[in-house]
This record gives C-alpha cells, structure tokens and sequence, in this order.
C-alpha cells in the first residue's frame, strides 16, 4: 500500500513538474514571439526560433478558432465519440485501428531536436491561449501535449474507399461503420487547381504561381492564412491547415508551391489467414445525453496492417502509407527551401501522401512531381484489387525514388498545370511524361473539366501580366458549356419537329443559353439555367431546364433568376452543422460553379430546406497568385475571413473581395508589415 502511495505521489509530482515546465516554456516562447495582425487580421509571426514560430501559429489559430482545432485534435486522437456521440464512434474506432497515436509517440520520441522543439513550441502555444483566456470552456482538451500534431500526420485509409464494404467491415468490427464524410465533402467539388508559368508566359520575365485549394469551408481541414519567420532560417507565407504548425502550401523570396490531390495507390488490402491475427481491446467513451457510455471493441491486425473487413473466411487488412508519417519534418524543409535543388533535397524526403505538387522560383524555374511517398510493388499484381498475403511478391519494396515519379521540369511551352489530373497532360506536346514509362498505381487519374479548362487558358499565345494572371486564377468561364450548349441547341430543334408545343415552353430559355458567352456571372440568368439543369439532368438536358423553369417560378415567381441571386457564400457555425443556413441572414453572391462544370473558380453550393437559395459549402478557399521577382508581388484570398468569431471583423470582411473576384496584397516585406500593422503583440 506505502509503494502505491509512493507511486501516486509520483505521478502527481511528475505531473506538476510537466505543467510547470511546459508553462515555463510557454513564457520563454512568448517573450521571444511577437505577432503582427494586418487590416485582414492575418497574423505574421516573428520569432527568434522555428519553436517560436510554431509557438506563436499555434496562438494565433486558437485566438481565431480554438473550437475547431480542439474538435481536430479530438478526431485525431480518436476522441471524437466523446464529443459528438454516436457519430464520432466509426472514425475513432480506425484511429485505435491504425494506432495513431502509438506511432504518434514514437515518431516524437525519434525526431531531430529542432522538430521536437516545433512540437512543443505547438503544444505549449495551444495551452498559452487556455491559460490566457480562463473564459474559454474547452470540450474535453485542457492541456495539450507536443505528440498531438504528430497524431494529425499519421491519418488512416477509408477502408470505404478501398473497396471494402460496410457488411465486411462490420464482420471484422462489428461497431465499425463507414464513417461519413462532412457534408461539404458530399457536393464533390473538393480537390484543386495549380498552375505555374515561366518566364515564357510572363510580360515581367519572372516566373509565376497559382495556388488554389477546394475543400470544405466548414469543419475539419479549414485553411488559415499566415505569414511565419524565424531567425533561424525561415521566412514563408501561406495557409496551414488549422491545429497544424507549419504552412502547408506557400511562397518565400525565392520560391514557392502549391498542392492537389491525387488518386495515386498509397494504400493496399491483403487477404490473410483469420487465424494467427494478434488480438487487442480497446475502450472507447461515447457521449450520452447525460454523461459517457463504454464501448469495448475487438481488434485485430497482421503484419500487414489492421483487420479492417473479413471476405470468404479470410482477413482483410490493409497497409497504408499515410500512417507512416514524415509530412511535418518535409513541410519545413520545403519552406526553408531557397532554391530547386534543396527544395527537391526537401521533397526526397518522401514524407507526403495523396499530394501533387507544382513550384516555381525566383530564377524562372516551374516543377511538377505527381505523387511523393509511393511504395513499390511487383507489377504483376492488380493493386485495385485485393491481393494474397501470403505471396512473398505481394510485399512491398521500399519507396519509389524522387526521380522515378512522373514529372515536368522547365517545359518548352513554358507553363504547367494540374487540377487533380492524369500527369499526362500536365503541360502541352511532347512536353509531357511518357506513360508506358510509369505502373499503373502511380498515376490512374483521367483528365478533368478544370484540367481541360486550365489548358485552354494557359497553352494560347498570351503572355501574362500579374494583373491577367490574378484574373484568370478566379476565372469563372463554364468549361464544358463550349460541348454542352451545342448539344442542347441539336436537342432543341429536334424537339422543333417532334414536339412543337413542348419546344415552345422551353424557346426562351434556349434563347438565353444561345446568346450566353459562357461566363459564369453573379447577374447571369444562363448560368442558372445552365448550371442547375445540369445538376437536375445532365443526360437530357432539356428535361433539366424543364426542372429548372417550374422550380424557379415556384419558388421565385419567374425562371429569370440570376446566378449571384442563387448562388450565396454565407458564414455559418465552424461546424457547418450546429447552424442552419438562412435566406434572412446576409450572404453574398459568389460566380463560381461546381468543379463539373470545368470552371476555374469552383464553388459547390446546395440547397437548404426550407430556404430560396443555395449555400456553399466546398470549393475555393484560400487562393494565391505569386510573382517571383526581385520583389515578391503577391495577392491572397481567404474563404470569409480570418475569424470564426461572429464578433470579429475579420468573420467575413474578405466575402466582398471573393464576391467580386479579387484579391488582396498579400504583405511579405516586414518594413511594411510594421507599418501597416493593425496590432502588434506577444502571445
């Protein structure tokens, strides 16, 4: 009994101990940081360390939008139930699956002391805002530790999106079900376009870069803009991805890049024997009404990852490459990068999944890589499917060389492009990768309507001024109305002759589709015409606007609705779903379109019960265009604005600027950036 006292005193003094270093830590940090907020509210950040660096991200995040990194962190350490119920039950159990925060430890534990040091400079600027701001109640979160972001690193496959079904999986884990995705994920308008030009497309003779990613503006995997420097070697502005301490997707002086997502084979299924599988349990708590249930849950796994699904007596598990980790030590390097070759050293690092990734820099280089941790595998199997477990061929062989992933590097025609696309068309001609060259699972992508639509802007004569270039970045022309009005002008006059007075009903509409330019505009009535009878019927397009007529006179009093009377950009709760959207609250009319429709300024929007409009949720958020020069010129957009705050200015003081297309100077010259400063202080 005296030994167990002895140990529980222990702990308690170990835990005291922890707390005061960490809040030590805190005031060293805080003292060495100090945070300059623009007229946007966005924060730069000057620090003495990188730690500093991340300290004080980390700060400003929190003072914008505690709730949702606490919510993230939640669904990364696989706590999620115990905040939403029920609902969060299916992704937690995948966390303690791929044990997420078993590897989370263990990479900390492995980490250089620099990269330790951003971990904890992280966490202590987390628990810096609690201790600053007593009035804010977190959910469950009262301390963070520096292992937490590494937990967002080591994210798990969907076994959904591996082919294996909610019965198989339930027949493994019988609490396991898919989990759903967040509502804005569902208008399939999440991915993103990038472009970069070379000094051949310029007036200014400098290289350029467009940054543009679509995901979902609410819930997880919000994007915040930020500008970070340290003494020690970095100077990079961007966006990171809230509850992470580095920027994801930038520029510096000399250089800068972009991400898309891709469909590249990171994540394999193994049908293994059931028996012989090693066995644990886990405890879950799930949130009640009132309190907390237990949930116990079995869990298996083979030497080649999780059980996750059982088919025809066999074990279906998978090995994924996103649970290996790496992306936060290859973010840094990469955005200390000053030139190609270290950005490429940076890159080598093969610390990514899921990412394509273009550049360009300030000596008119322009780069794309598809792909980045790829395992190599025999090629005699088909990876989409399952494959034996016990072929010694089926394992896999290490990763594929930077050099052996298809890449453009300084194109003759002097621009590259993706918009989650095959990497086949990544610029013009012969400019191109050679397929035959690359295994299937590398690159399975087709082509997209953006992509297509990229093409058509970036391969003419034009050469582009920084002005043009921030215009076609937030272009909203239809792609595929150039294909797609045709074919409903030849279906019109068919039904001319077959049906004269159903042609009739539909006359005045085709007329306003054939003197349409196919600009996406928030005063054209086309484009609802166009875009809502597509999203009703793309197959019989005539029926569509048929939809479209009786729906609009229904509910407008008249089919001539314009599309910015439509098409709305509100701010809701950061959940996306603890608040209704509303026609009676203020909104702003946004031109863009969904991602099928092939127009660069992709805005998935939908409807609401009971509400005239429709309300994005998914599509453009932050944006960027860059022109490397001997001074950086920038100009940024961020969804809304900076705060999730409804009382904050900066809630939606950036929606005008996305309404009307364009951006603001994005401030990268720390002269300026004092002088400009709304407010200076340490964290």
């Amino acid at each position: 009994m005296a030994s167990m006292r002895r140990m529980m005193l222990g702990a308690v003094l170990a835990a005291i101990c922890g707390c005061v270093a960490a809040a030590d830590l805190g005031d060293n940090l805080a003292k060495s940081v100090t945070v300059y907020r623009d007229r946007w509210g966005v924060p730069h950040v000057w620090a003495k360390t990188d730690a500093g660096a991340a300290f004080g991200l980390m700060y400003a995040q929190a003072e914008d939008n505690f709730e949702q990194i606490e919510m993230d962190y939640l669904a990364a350490l696989g706590r999620a139930a115990e905040a939403r119920g029920r609902s969060g039950l299916g992704s937690d159990i995948l966390i303690r699956l791929f044990e997420t925060n078993r590897r989370a430890r263990e990479h900390y534990a492995k980490l250089d002391a620099n990269i330790q040091a951003i971990c904890e400079g992280s966490a202590a600027g987390l628990n810096r805002y609690l201790e600053k701001h007593p009035e804010v109640k977190p959910r469950l979160l009262t301390h963070f530790e520096p292992w937490y972001v590494l937990a967002m690193e080591h994210s798990p496959a969907s076994p959904g999106g591996l082919g294996i079904t909610a019965d198989e999986m339930r027949a493994a884990v019988p609490e396991l079900a898919p989990p759903q995705p967040p509502a804005a994920s569902r208008e399939g308008d999440e991915g993103s376009n990038m472009w970069a030009v070379s000094a051949v497309k310029s007036t200014s003779g400098h290289a350029m870069l467009m940054i543009n990613p679509h995901v979902g503006f609410f819930g997880g995997g919000q994007r915040y803009e930020a500008h970070l420097h340290s003494e020690q070697g970095l100077d990079i502005s961007g966006f990171a991805i809230l509850g992470t301490p580095y920027i994801r997707t930038g520029f510096n002086r000399d250089l800068g890049w972009s991400h898309t997502n891709n469909y590249a084979d990171t994540a394999d299924v193994y049908m293994d024997p059931l028996s012989g599988a090693e066995e644990w349990t886990e405890i879950l708590r799930v949130k009640t009404a009132n309190d907390f249930e237990i949930v116990k849950v079995r869990l298996r796994k083979t030497k080649h990852g999780p059980l996750v699904g059982v088919r025809d007596g066999r074990a279906l598990t998978v090995r994924s490459q996103s649970v290996e980790g790496g992306a936060l030590e290859q973010r840094w390097a990469m955005a200390k990068a000053r030139n190609l070759g270290e950005f490429k050293r940076a890159l080598s690092r093969m610390g990514l999944t899921g990412s394509n990734t273009i550049y360009a820099d300030r000596e008119g280089n322009i780069y794309y890589v598809h792909g980045n941790a790829m395992p190599r595998r025999s090629p005699k199997f088909d990876w989409t499917k399952p494959v034996d477990g016990t072929d010694p061929e089926a394992e896999w062989h290490g990763l594929h060389a930077l050099d052996e992933l298809p890449q453009v590097e300084n194109p003759r025609s002097g621009w590259v492009q993706n918009c989650n696309s095959t990497p086949f068309l990544t610029t013009s001609g012969l400019g191109n990768p050679e397929r035959s060259r690359y295994p299937a699972y590398m690159a399975p992508e087709n082509d997209t309507p953006r992509s297509a639509r990229s093409r058509a802007v970036l391969e003419g004569p034009q050469k582009f001024s920084f002005d043009d270039w921030s215009r076609a970045a937030l272009d909203s022309k239809i792609g595929i109305a150039a294909t797609r009005i045709p074919e409903i002008l030849s279906a019109y006059e068919s039904l001319l002759q077959a049906n004269a007075a159903r042609a009739a009903g539909l006359k005045d509409m085709v007329d306003e589709l054939r003197a349409w330019d196919h600009v996406g505009r928030v005063n054209s009535v086309a484009t609802t015409l166009f875009v809502r009878a597509l999203a009703h019927d793309d197959k019989d397009p005539l029926a569509g606007l048929e939809h479209v007529r009786d729906t609009l006179t229904k509910e407008w009093g008249t089919w001539r609705v314009a599309w910015g009377e439509l098409n709305r950009l509100q701010r809701i709760h950061t959940s996306g779903t603890e608040q209704a959207f509303s026609d009676h609250r203020p909104s702003v009319p946004v031109a863009g379109a969904p991602s099928s429709t092939g127009t660069i300024f992709t805005f998935g929007a939908r409807p609401v019960a009971g509400q005239k409009r429709l309300y994005g949720t998914v599509g453009n958020t932050y944006i960027a265009v860059v022109d490397f020069g001997k001074q950086v010129r920038a100009g940024s957009l961020l969804v809304f604005g900076e705060s999730a705050d409804p009382a904050s200015a900066h809630f939606f003081d950036q929606a005008k600027l996305y309404s009307e297309q364009r951006f603001k100077t994005a401030l990268l010259n720390w002269k300026e950036i004092r002088r400009q400063a709304e407010r200076r202080y340490h964290p």
